[in-house]
Parts: C-alpha cells; sequence; structure tokens
C-alpha cells in the first residue's frame, strides 16, 4: 500500500513538472486592433495636414506587419514605401528612428545597419509602446524632415495613449 501511494506521489509530481514546462514554453502578447491602429494613423495625417504637410502613414504590428497605410492626396509616390520602412525599421530595431539615424552614421560603430534591406534609419518612425510592452510602429513620410515626420508620429501615438494603457 505505502509503495502504490510512493508510486502515484511521483506520477503525480512527473504530470505536474510536464504541466508547468508546457506553460514555460508558452508566451501571451497584446496586441492593437485595426481599429487602434487606423485611428493613430488618422491622428498624424491630421496632424501632418495641419502643418501643410502631405504625407504617407504606416502603422505595423510588433512583428513588422503592415496593420494601416494612409496616403493623402499629394504625398509623393516613394512616401507609402518609406513611411512603411520607418515604422518596421523601429519596431526591428526596438528604437525610435530619430536615435538610429544618430547611432548608425558613417564612422560610427553601428553604420553598417543602414545596409540592410528595408532600413530607414532616418526620423519619422516611433515605437508603440504600453505598459512596457511593445505594441507595434508608427512611420511617416513626406514632412519637410525627420523631425516634422516625428512630430506627426508622436501626435498619432499620443491619440491613442489611453486606450493602451492597462
Amino acid at each position: 500500500m505505502q509503495k502504490t501511494r510512493w508510486m502515484a506521489m511521483l506520477a503525480g509530481l512527473a504530470l505536474s513538472s510536464a504541466v508547468q514546462a508546457q506553460a514555460e514554453a508558452t508566451f501571451n502578447i497584446r496586441v492593437m486592433t485595426p481599429e487602434t491602429a487606423l485611428k493613430a494613423a488618422q491622428a498624424a495625417l491630421k496632424s501632418c495636414r495641419g502643418s501643410g504637410y502631405q504625407v504617407a502613414v504606416a502603422v505595423v504590428d510588433r512583428m513588422g506587419i503592415v496593420q494601416i497605410l494612409l496616403r493623402d492626396r499629394f504625398a509623393g509616390a516613394h512616401t507609402p514605401r518609406m513611411a512603411r520602412s520607418k515604422a518596421w525599421t523601429a519596431v526591428s530595431f526596438r528604437t525610435n528612428t530619430s536615435v538610429l539615424a544618430d547611432v548608425t552614421q558613417a564612422g560610427k560603430p553601428q553604420s553598417g545597419v543602414r545596409q540592410l534591406p528595408g532600413v530607414a534609419a532616418v526620423g519619422g518612425g516611433l515605437l508603440i509602446e504600453a505598459s512596457g510592452s511593445l505594441l507595434g510602429a508608427i512611420g511617416v513620410s513626406g514632412a519637410p524632415g525627420g523631425e516634422a515626420d516625428d512630430s506627426c508620429a508622436a501626435a498619432g501615438v499620443a491619440a491613442i495613449r489611453e486606450d493602451l494603457e492597462f
């Protein structure tokens, strides 16, 4: 009888360890809804329009996949691709592209990053984060310079900040 109890306890421990190992092998992530991404993109576009800029805005999820892409009527043909590249670069390197632009200048140790396909090491790509979680990024292209693109992108992030805080 004692041996049977001992065997049952060992079997229970082994099963509990296996269940615990499976639970640790997965994790949960939060993702933005398309509606939230659209709200951010629309706010960024509105901000740029208010400053007289015709731009494209892209919002990507945490894996760099485009959720939303908006292009204003007179934004240049290159702006949708550049907006997407800025957003992808920000999320891929987990940093705003203005920071990346600085640390990847010629002669700096990370300058080779600029040679990677799809990298846009110029201002206009901002991370979208909430409560320490990376949710995605927003990229703006078409304003006169990276600082202006950053400003419009920041307006997009600000528009969804309350929606994202959990």
